[in-house]
């Protein structure tokens, strides 16, 4: 089997942070990493279990793959790996399929690889998923998203995650800053912290998700850190205060809601009703009034009356938040709410996802004008477009400017003009930064 070897992920952040750290497991192998059009010798699916759409996504991906390189081994890792294995496995060209607990462990397994008609499956319960592994992403010189944290004790009851990753875990404070020190030598600037529930970074040892971003804060060399989601019950006002004063912590709250019915957060199993999300969000704009906040949220739940809904939307058109990410509810195996009866129709789930993402448009169309006119800190993007190069203020506004390679990994001072046909805001460069 020669070495060529090509990645396609499915999913978050967190995902893509690990298909990265497998990358360099197979490159230290000697494997060379290739597009995925080249036909590669072998194929690494990393997979997502958070709606249906990424179960068939996967399928999908495999398919595309095997037109490239028919005679390609395709190995599927990730959440749906652990959860569906025998499903995959059924899935025509998949060699092999890799759990939770064996993902990391491909290398190890490569000498197995044949083109049998039984795939090979190493699926452990998850239980047995105890051990922590570290990862970053590569591939952008300007940020790396950085794994921190796996594995959640929440059991809401939409959710799979716990059933496909395992209890929560982490390193310590001092493996962790030890790690972001060593990435800090590769030149990236900014680095988005990535977990499954990072506010709960620490709990085995003692320590706490505060405990890390203090430690972070002192650290040279990264212009930027920013914290990707994070759990309201879990983001303490010590936290917000922090990142209020703080040296490299940007004003950027991303906050899961869910619902702002409290009758559905309870059926949730959510850890707060809709006051302390409130508590949560006046209290930043309180400290940070230039801060952005995003909201995760969920519609069609089982049970979600028009009233419920209407509430939730009430809710959010009244919260001083920047945008959204709108979700409508999907069943997944094994769930408590797939047993729950009131099924919203998939129809009414679509018609109240439309009624929030227009809401966020408006929501984030009025955040970017509060700021037009203002001069904000812009780490560059090294991607030209037409000419034209990107990138996001500390506050998570996307701008535009003329392509200039001496601004690309380069954060420097803007001021924010007028809106662009694709979104984003024109960026105005200072004289004196040149």
């Amino acid at each position: 089997m020669s070495h060529s070897v090509a990645f396609y992920t499915l999913g978050c952040k967190l995902n893509f942070a690990e298909t990265s750290t497998i990358g360099r497991q197979l490159t230290d192998k000697g494997f060379r990493k290739a597009d995925f059009t080249d036909g590669a010798d072998l194929y690494v699916i990393n997979t997502c279990s958070v709606t249906d759409h990424a179960d068939r996504k996967c399928k999908k991906v495999v398919k595309e793959a095997l037109k490239y390189n028919p005679a390609a081994y395709i190995v599927i890792v990730g959440c749906y790996a652990q959860l569906k294995p025998e499903e995959i496995a059924a899935i025509p060209g998949v060699d092999m399929v890799l759990g939770a607990a064996e993902k990391f462990q491909l290398p190890e397994h490569l000498h197995q690889l044949t083109k049998e008609p039984k795939t090979r499956v190493y699926n452990a319960p998850i239980k047995e998923t105890n051990v922590f592994v570290p990862g970053f992403s590569e591939g952008d010189r300007t940020r790396t998203f950085m794994k921190v944290q796996d594995g959640c004790d929440y059991f809401c009851t939409f959710c799979t995650i716990p059933l496909a990753r395992g209890a929560s875990r982490s390193d310590t404070v001092s493996q962790t800053v030890e790690r972001v020190r060593k990435t800090a030598e590769s030149g990236v600037k900014e680095i988005v912290l990535t977990g499954v529930n990072l506010g709960d970074f620490g709990v085995l040892h003692g320590e706490s998700f505060y405990d890390l971003i203090q430690q972070l804060d002192h650290i040279e060399g990264i212009d930027r850190f920013r914290i990707s989601s994070i759990e309201p019950n879990l983001l303490s006002d010590e936290i917000i205060d922090f990142v209020a004063r703080s040296k490299r912590f940007v004003p950027h709250f991303h906050i899961p809601l869910q619902s702002g019915s409290d009758v559905i957060l309870q059926r949730m199993r959510r850890r707060y009703l809709s006051e302390l999300y409130q508590q949560r969000i006046t209290r930043i704009r309180e400290k940070m009034p230039y801060c952005a906040i995003g909201v995760d949220v969920i519609v069609g739940f089982p049970g979600e009356s028009e009233e419920d809904f209407l509430t939730t939307y009430r809710f959010l058109n009244e919260l001083d938040i920047s945008y959204l990410h709108v979700f409508p509810y999907s069943e997944r195996p094994n769930t408590t709410a797939r047993k729950m009866k009131e099924v919203v129709p998939v129809k009414e789930r679509m018609r109240r996802s439309e009624m929030l993402r227009i809401l966020s448009e408006k929501k984030r169309h009025l955040f970017y004008s509060a700021h037009r006119g203002s001069e904000r800190p812009v780490l560059f993007e090294m991607e030209e477009k037409g000419n034209r190069m990107q990138g996001f203020t500390d506050n998570y506004i996307k701008v535009s400017t003329d392509f200039d390679p001496l601004l690309v990994n380069e954060v420097v001072p803007v001021i924010l003009g007028d809106f662009l046909p694709d979104g984003s805001m024109q960026a105005e460069i200072p004289v004196f930064t040149h």
